[in-house]
This record gives C-alpha cells, sequence and structure tokens, in this order.
C-alpha cells in the first residue's frame, strides 16, 4: 500500500508532469519538424527533377529533326559524349503528329502505357508543357516531360522524353527511416534533459515544502533565506516569508488575547466569587444579603462590559465589523459630542471646549467617528485633575482633516507611549483609574480602518495631545442644486 501510494506521489509529482508534457511537446515539435523536412525535400528533388527534364528537352530539340513525318537524330556517332546523349534521351521517348498518332515510341516508354490522341491533341492545344508521372509495370515511377515540336515546314509534332525518379522516392525514404528511427532517441534525451532541468528547477520549491514541514506554532519564526533571481521563485519565497509573518502575528495575537482574556476575567469572577462566599458564610440579615447581591451584579455588569469590548475589538481586527461609510462633516458631529460630555465635564470640574469652524468633510462610518471622539474626550476627562482644560480641535490641512485632543491632565511617561494603543494596557500608575485598557485600541482601529493615522504627544504633568489625521473629500452636491443644474440642461 505504501509502495503504491509512494508511486502515486510519483506520477502525480510536478517534475513528472513537466517531463510528460516536455515529451509530448517534444515529440511533436520533431515530428512536425520531419514532416516539414522531408515536404520540403521532396519539393527540391522534384524542382531538380523538372531542371533536369528541362535540360534534356533542350538537348531532344536540338539534337531531333521532323521532316516529313520522318523523325532523325542528328548527332556525330564518333563523339561519345554525343551518342551517349543521344541514346539517354531516346530511352524513354515518344513522338507523334498532330492527330495524336505515334510515329516511334522507345520499348521503355510503350511499357509505360500509352497515350490516347485525345490527350496528345489536348496537350498540344494547350501549348504548355506536358508533365506527367506515370510507373512501369514493375512499378518503377517515370516523370515525363512533353510539348509541341515544330518543323521546317511548320508542321506540328508531340515529343515526350521521361526519366526515371526512383532515385528521388528513395532519397525521401531513406530520409524518413532514418529520421524516424532516430526520433526516439531524440525524445528520449530531450525527456531526460527536462526532467533534469525540472528538478533543479523545482529545487527551491522542495525548499519551501520542507521548510512549511516545519513549521509549527512554536517556531513560526522561520523564514527562507531569499534568492535574488528575480523569477517567479524569489517571488514565491517572499510570498512564503510573509504568510508565515502574517501567522506569527495571528497566533501571537491569539497567545495574547488568550492572556489577557484570561487575567482580565479573573479578578471580577473572583471578586464576585469572594462576594458570594462572605455572603454565604457571614451575612445574618436581609440587608447585608442584598448589599452583597448589588456588589456581585456590579462585577457582573463590569464583566459583561469587558467580554462585550474585548468580541467587538476582536470583530472589528478580524474584519468582520464592516464599516458603512458616506460623506460626514466632522464640525457638527463633534460639536454635538462634546456638549454630550459637558455634564460629566463640570462634575470633573474640567472646562471642556471645542475648536471647529469651517466644515471638514471625510469619507467615514458615522457611528465609528462617534466612538473616536467620545474615547478620546472621556480618556481625556478621566486624566484631567479638577480646574485643567480639555480641548477638541478640527480643521482642515491640505487634503487631509486633523482632529486632535488636548488635556492638561497628568500626562504618559516616554516608555509608556510606544504601547498606549496596544490592547489591555494601562499605564503604570494609574491603575487606580476604572478602565478596560481597550479604549485606545478601539480609536487606533477606528482611525486606521478609514485610512489614516494617529500620533500621540505627551509628558508626565504636562499633559496629552492625540493627533488623528483623516483623508479629507470634496462635499456632496445638494441636491437641489443638482435638479435645478439639470432642469437648465
Amino acid at each position: 500500500m505504501r509502495t503504491l501510494l509512494s508511486k502515486m506521489r510519483f506520477v502525480r509529482g510536478l517534475r513528472f508532469r513537466f517531463t510528460i508534457v516536455n515529451a509530448i511537446f517534444l515529440s511533436l515539435l520533431l515530428t512536425g519538424i520531419g514532416v516539414f523536412v522531408r515536404q520540403r525535400l521532396e519539393t527540391v528533388l522534384q524542382e531538380q527533377l523538372q531542371d533536369v527534364l528541362d535540360e534534356e528537352w533542350a538537348a531532344t530539340k536540338a539534337y531531333l529533326i521532323i521532316h516529313r513525318r520522318e523523325a532523325e537524330w542528328r548527332y556525330d556517332p564518333e563523339d561519345a559524349e554525343e551518342s551517349l546523349i543521344v541514346k539517354q534521351l531516346q530511352r524513354v521517348y515518344l513522338c507523334a503528329d498532330s492527330n495524336g498518332k505515334v510515329m516511334e515510341v522507345s520499348p521503355v516508354f510503350a511499357g509505360l502505357g500509352a497515350l490516347s490522341p485525345e490527350r496528345i491533341r489536348a496537350a498540344l492545344a494547350a501549348n504548355q508543357p506536358y508533365l506527367e508521372e506515370r510507373r512501369s509495370p514493375e512499378g518503377e515511377p517515370y516523370m515525363i516531360r512533353g510539348g509541341l515540336f515544330v518543323d521546317d515546314d511548320n508542321q506540328r509534332y508531340f515529343v515526350a522524353i521521361g526519366k526515371p525518379v526512383a532515385e528521388r522516392q528513395r532519397i525521401l525514404d531513406q530520409f524518413s527511416k532514418n529520421y524516424f528511427t532516430l526520433l526516439p532517441l531524440l525524445i528520449l534525451t530531450g525527456s531526460l534533459i527536462g526532467w533534469f532541468v525540472a528538478s533543479r528547477a523545482l529545487m527551491p520549491v522542495r525548499d519551501l515544502a520542507q521548510a512549511a514541514e516545519r513549521i509549527s506554532g512554536t517556531n513560526l519564526s522561520l523564514r527562507i533565506p531569499p534568492r535574488p533571481s528575480g523569477d517567479e521563485i524569489e517571488n514565491l519565497t517572499q510570498t512564503f516569508n510573509s504568510m508565515v509573518a502574517r501567522l506569527e502575528s495571528s497566533f501571537e495575537m491569539t497567545r495574547r488575547f488568550s492572556i489577557d482574556v484570561s487575567h482580565e476575567l479573573r479578578t471580577p469572577l473572583t471578586a464576585v466569587r469572594g462576594q458570594l462566599e462572605v455572603a454565604l458564610l457571614a451575612a445574618n440579615t436581609a440587608e447585608q444579603y442584598r448589599e452583597a447581591i448589588i456588589d456581585a451584579l456590579e462585577d457582573v455588569e463590569r464583566l459583561g462590559q469587558t467580554i462585550r469590548a474585548m468580541l467587538l475589538l476582536s470583530q472589528a481586527e478580524s474584519g468582520q465589523l464592516a464599516l458603512q461609510k458616506a460623506p460626514l462633516d466632522l464640525t457638527p458631529e463633534l460639536r454635538d459630542i462634546v456638549d454630550q460630555f459637558q455634564i460629566p465635564a463640570e462634575e470633573a470640574r474640567v472646562a471642556l471646549s471645542a475648536e471647529a469652524g469651517e466644515p471638514c468633510w471625510v469619507e467615514a462610518d458615522r457611528i465609528q467617528i462617534g466612538r473616536l471622539i467620545s474615547n478620546l474626550l472621556s480618556n481625556a476627562l478621566k486624566y484631567t485633575r479638577a480646574g485643567g482644560t480639555v480641548t477638541a480641535r478640527l480643521r482642515n490641512e491640505g487634503d487631509e482633516v486633523v482632529f486632535e485632543v488636548e488635556d492638561t491632565g497628568v500626562g504618559i511617561p516616554a516608555e509608556a507611549l510606544p504601547h498606549i494603543f496596544d490592547r489591555f494596557y494601562r499605564v503604570p500608575g494609574h491603575r487606580e483609574k476604572q478602565g478596560l485598557g481597550l479604549g485606545l485600541s478601539f480609536v487606533s482601529w477606528i482611525v486606521k480602518a478609514h485610512g489614516g493615522q494617529i500620533d500621540v504627544e505627551s509628558a508626565p504633568d504636562k499633559g496629552t495631545k492625540f493627533v488623528a489625521r483623516l483623508p479629507a473629500v470634496e462635499p456632496p452636491k445638494p441636491v437641489a442644486a443638482e435638479t435645478a443644474e439639470e432642469s437648465r440642461v
């Protein structure tokens, strides 16, 4: 069974499939080349044969004289070269009058079959060279070349000569035999070369597979060394390393989330259990039971808030919280939310003000932008002492809308600034302030989800300033103005 599975993996492997495709392509290519070369060779041999027949036809017209239906070959019998030429011409030879009646014919030509008078008359009427391939009773092919012959009395005759073409066929057959006998060896050699090339080309892919097998939850820091080749393999390596980096980040977020959840839920659960145990063991009156239950309910409510906040942040970071974006003027939004925070600001004896005059348009989700402004204002009020100030500013700056929240509160130490947007992070020394440590994490996600960025400037006892920058958009045209414009058109 293991052997069968190994064979199946081998057959399904990229190297095997690449080699098979290469072999098929090579077979078709070499076969096509062989057929093309054979056809080209046949054409060349045919042209050479026609040239030879044209030369012999010219020699026939030089040596053959026809006078009063009598054909005579005039040459010097003492000249061996002329005698040989004439004998070759007479070997396959026919002479007929204008009516198609044969006057002279060589035995070889006669063996090829007689030309009918109709065909002879048609050849004379066409006044074109007559070409035809005929076979002897033994199957030997001959090429016949005929044409018009005129004597001194302007009498028309038909003369034809022929030449065996077995040599041409023998050359073609020999080429076909040699080439297509060698073809399997060429295909095999090409396939072996393709197998070797595929093995070398897929070596980085095997390295990727081996690296992927070594990856687990404990060694996600593993990376494949990049190869600066500029090809698809380098791109695949970079993509693989990026994927592993994302996995590592995801695993780290999951691990941190699990630690944070266990840490944040342990305290309220312990408090609830302790209060109920105290009530169960020490309470003697209904009032004592009532106080214990009220305290437990308050802790349960805080626990519920923590769970809801964590779930909402988890949905946001995983992309499950979809934004409903639309053109939005932040100026009235900021004024409304600042007005809502005036009462808690007065209770904390903190002066809260807004500096927002001109319209500031962005493409945003109104609910999430409201949460952004509220979280920053709530955070500023929480850490500003009585008598301090909190100022919210909004302005257009180039192609951005800048939103600032500045307070005169306790400030943030420099070593805490890099972690201020981390989940559940609380600045050392600020733990007496109630909070989950998730508000600024929401703020960071909302700004990034809208294509912006957020920065923080702070120093201990000198206050804090959060600066959020969002892409600005053109204000929408009023519907009435658009309708009036269309009516004018």
